[in-house]
């Protein structure tokens, strides 16, 4: 049984790879007659990936912003037999039990136009980034979706840099906190300002209670223990105490100060 807070559906069907990014996510179909992509525990970038991505979806749907849903794919790596792909298989069979879906969105298309300066929901992923310390949302990858003339923000998993320095341990929530963030060349650049002049309302939605309901969300086995955090309940007070660390000072928003 996967211990979590998002729904787990079983995957019944690779269908084909996606390989925009580097770590070959496929789209799949499940047993809730739900298509989704799927992004891979046994992939090269690991599941701190998947972690983040849980984490700044949940904060990004808190600040109002839309995400696709998210489910636990329960994966058996049997699958793998039916592929031909030889990279394919290997990803199936590296993979098996709990792995992250994400709704498929049919008929979406990437964000390739200017956001007006004003544009206050711009202004709100641009602070979410800021926040989360997401390095990866330029106009060379705007990580942007058009559906239904709505704009959705995707693709996380660039966020929270510091989990990947716990090898030997948790670090000092303080230096997250205290972290700038550079905005140049942000898709959403413009809105820096408008950021700032939304940030008591924007930090308004979230806290430390917030952040203890988010990362109740994520599986157990993705928590992969580090020296003095030995448990997933650990390694959760510890993104816990990371985020709230940031939420106290603003060195990250471009322009601001507290």
């Amino acid at each position: 049984m996967i211990s979590t807070g998002l729904p787990v559906v079983t995957v019944t069907r690779y269908v084909t790879p996606l390989r925009e990014g580097g770590s070959l996510p496929g789209v799949v179909e499940a047993d809730d007659l739900g298509t989704y992509v799927c992004k891979f525990r046994g992939a090269g970038q690991g599941a701190k990936v998947l972690v983040a991505e849980v984490i700044v979806s949940h904060l990004a749907t808190r600040l109002g912003l839309r995400t696709p849903r998210l489910v636990v794919l329960d994966l058996d790596p049997e699958l793998a037999r039916y592929e031909a792909d030889e990279e394919v298989q290997d990803l199936l069979n590296a993979s098996p039990g709990a792995n992250l879906g994400i709704d498929f969105l049919p008929g979406s298309f990437g964000v390739d136009g200017q956001v007006s300066a004003a544009d206050d929901e711009g202004a709100k992923v641009l602070w979410l980034d800021a926040f989360a310390a997401n390095v990866d949302r330029s106009w060379r990858n705007p990580n942007l979706l058009l559906w239904h003339g709505d704009l959705w923000v995707i693709d996380h998993g660039a966020s929270l840099y510091f989990h990947h320095g716990w090898r030997s341990g948790v670090t000092d929530p303080a230096r997250f906190a205290s972290q700038p963030w550079d905005v140049g060349g942000h898709v959403f650049e413009a809105c820096a300002r408008r950021a700032r002049e939304l940030d008591d309302e924007i930090s308004g939605a979230l806290s430390e209670s917030v952040f203890t309901e988010i990362l109740a969300e994520v599986p157990d086995v993705w928590l992969e223990p580090v020296p003095g955090a030995a448990t997933p309940d650990e390694l959760r007070s510890a993104y816990v105490s990371f985020l709230t660390a940031r939420l106290g000072t603003r060195q990250w928003l471009p322009g601001g100060t507290r």
